[in-house]
């Protein structure tokens, strides 16, 4: 059983030196991360308090982030108040309305709202990227992707041709490094369960953005893919195509963008396959291994199209059909 999340001692205090002292607080969320988030209210107003404690945690890309984000004309929380040394943020709160439970719940609106998800990274993909945000690039990618043989092939005691796994990936990656598309801030966790439906707000404003703290400036298609190939919801194939479909026409990219989708949706299910057996050894959190399953069905659907040949290859060679999805079949929260 998970530990009861509890703010900090010094919150009160931060809380009443800035207007809020007769606030209540109450448990909201914690992530894969040491932040932790909690409700605050107060009488008719309410917000949202970040524990983002130090030295795991740095809350001043978050703050920069969300202030250029809102400059852009869309919908990252307001900071309202803040103590860095101690990283505590109190800021806007969007709700309880979540993309991810409105998908579960009516999914007839799954177009509707996929639509104005990609439509807001149209949006966004049409300004300069963000002054100052690290690069993500081939090396970036490949050392990322070297999770999946750094964690997830110990753990299923997988003897994998390390150098040939990296060789196969930047054979696939290096021709959409050199595809020559601009590059756009990449807000990087981009999906249903960090994206709020904001009442009172229409078009892309609606959507309201959290968890954009590791952005990065790198290629148009990263995110697109993060929010069709979801590692906690499925999203229809027909609305995958439907959404890659709509960004293209909108930006007027053509079949090097579609190519580089299916390359990076392939290179971040990866990578995630990785991350949630780390999650899962390195920090006690076993319930991630339950996406498991839908991460593998996602990589095999990439690993269909012909520019994937060398990394479909490496796999058949490397991971027998019995240590893929078959592996995590009824591994619970």
């Amino acid at each position: 059983m998970a530990a009861p999340m509890i703010p900090p001692d010094h919150a009160p205090a931060f809380l009443a030196a800035h207007g809020w002292g007769d606030a209540q607080i109450s448990p909201l969320a914690g992530d894969a991360s040491f932040r932790h988030y909690f409700r605050v209210r107060d009488g008719a107003r309410q917000a949202v308090l970040m524990d983002a404690p130090p030295p795991h945690e740095d809350p001043r890309p978050f703050i920069a982030i969300a202030e250029w984000l809102g400059g852009c004309g869309l919908s990252a929380p307001q900071i309202l108040a803040r103590d860095l040394g101690k990283g505590l943020l109190l800021i806007e709160d969007f709700g309880d309305v979540r993309l991810r439970e409105t998908m579960d719940a009516r999914p007839e609106a799954e177009a509707e709202h996929y639509a104005g998800v990609t439509d807001l990274l149209v949006h966004l993909h049409a300004r300069p990227p963000m002054a100052g945000l690290p690069v993500h690039g081939l090396e970036q990618w490949l050392d990322e992707v070297m999770l999946f043989t750094d964690w997830y092939c110990p753990a299923l005691e997988i003897a994998a041709d390390r150098e040939a796994f990296r060789a196969a990936w930047e054979a696939v990656l290096a021709p959409v490094a050199a595809d020559g598309l601009p590059r756009v801030t990449v807000l990087r966790d981009y999906h249903a369960e960090n994206i709020m439906l904001v009442p009172g707000r229409e078009g892309i404003a609606h959507y309201g953005l959290l968890d954009f703290q590791d952005a990065l400036i790198g290629h148009p298609a990263y995110d697109l893919a993060s929010v069709l190939e979801d590692a906690r919801r499925d999203v229809s194939p027909a609305v995958e195509a439907a959404m890659l479909d709509r960004y293209i026409a909108a930006t007027g990219q053509d079949e090097a963008f579609r190519a580089a989708y299916w390359a990076l949706a392939a290179q971040r299910n990866t990578r995630i396959l990785g991350v949630f057996v780390r999650l899962w050894k390195r920090d006690g959190k076993p319930g991630y291994r339950q996406f498991q399953p839908r991460m593998w069905g996602l990589l095999e659907r990439d690993l269909a199209h012909p520019a994937l040949v060398p990394v479909r290859q490496w796999f058949d060679a490397n991971v027998s059909a019995e240590r893929r999805a078959a592996a995590w079949m009824g591994q619970g929260a």
